[in-house]
């Protein structure tokens, strides 16, 4: 679904993040995107235009979901954003700044068409939300992969071995 009202209301994006966030848990995305990110046809996928700027939005997911006891987020960026040049997209050095003094947790990166490749897989069993913002800048998207706030990797590789150290029935 991609949503666009007549009269856009500032704040309707963040009650549906804030609506959706108890819904939410570990394989869903949360995706904050600039102004020529394209509506996707997965149906897993919903785009709602948020008509705000980027850094605001990426900052308050990014502050929703740590007040949110059941899921963390593992935040990826295309790695294409470092090697924009200012002479090309302006303003993409101070997008750059911002962006991580807002994300000030670890940022992992990895070229668009593979963080797109990974929404589409997810998006056949899990949805995806995505916010798409006035951002005029290319490579700008953040992507907030969710998974579990109270169950660690670690932990489940334990579980893991001690299953496999036990013998069939």
């Amino acid at each position: 679904m991609y949503t666009v009202d007549s009269e856009p209301n500032p704040h309707a994006w963040e009650l549906e993040l804030h609506r959706r966030l108890p819904l939410f848990g570990h394989r869903n995305w949360i995706v904050v995107v600039d102004a020529a990110y394209p509506a996707q046809s997965n149906p897993g996928i919903e785009t709602i235009v948020t008509c705000a700027e980027q850094v605001e939005v990426v900052s308050k997911v990014a502050r929703a979901l740590a007040a949110c006891p059941h899921v963390r987020a593992n935040v990826y960026t295309d790695a294409e954003l470092a090697m924009v040049a200012e002479s090309d997209a302006p303003g993409v050095t101070d997008y750059r700044q911002h962006l991580a003094s807002v994300l000030a947790c670890g940022i992992r990166q990895l070229p668009h068409e593979e963080i797109i490749a990974k929404l589409d897989q997810c998006a056949r069993l899990f949805r995806i939300l995505i916010l798409k913002t006035n951002l005029t800048i290319p490579y700008t998207s953040v992507f907030f992969e969710l998974d579990c706030g109270y169950w660690s990797a670690e932990a489940e590789q334990r579980l893991r071995q001690a299953m496999r150290a036990i013998p069939p029935a």
